[in-house]
């Protein structure tokens, strides 16, 4: 089953956990003492994202390890640069504009 990567963005305790998951890897029993959430949720939770692309579990002895994985992250980035753009070439002209009236007002005091 595939989850849609901005679904399992949308849901707080998942984003909790991946930034949790940053800082290295982790067992389930890691993250439950780690979050506000039983061990039952933190597995749901990271079934949605393993589902979603973003983590990965490797097997170590008896223990399960989780980590993230860089793909779907480049992917929302992608897809947010696309936007990041407009946004930035907005504030870019905002800015300007606001530095010429600033420089307006400044003369006209001057003179």
């Amino acid at each position: 089953m595939h989850v849609d990567p901005f679904q399992a963005l949308a849901e707080p305790t998942r984003r909790l956990i991946l930034e949790t998951l940053a800082s290295g890897e982790c067992q389930v029993n890691d993250l439950v003492e780690r979050l506000p959430i039983h061990q039952s949720g933190v597995s749901r939770h990271l079934r949605i994202l393993s589902e979603a692309g973003f983590v990965q579990v490797r097997a170590d002895g008896q223990r399960r390890l989780y980590s993230l994985r860089p793909e779907p992250f480049q992917a929302v980035d992608s897809w947010v640069s696309q936007y990041r753009a407009r946004w930035e070439g907005r504030l870019d002209r905002f800015g300007a504009a606001l530095e010429k009236r600033r420089k307006a007002k400044a003369s006209g005091r001057s003179s």
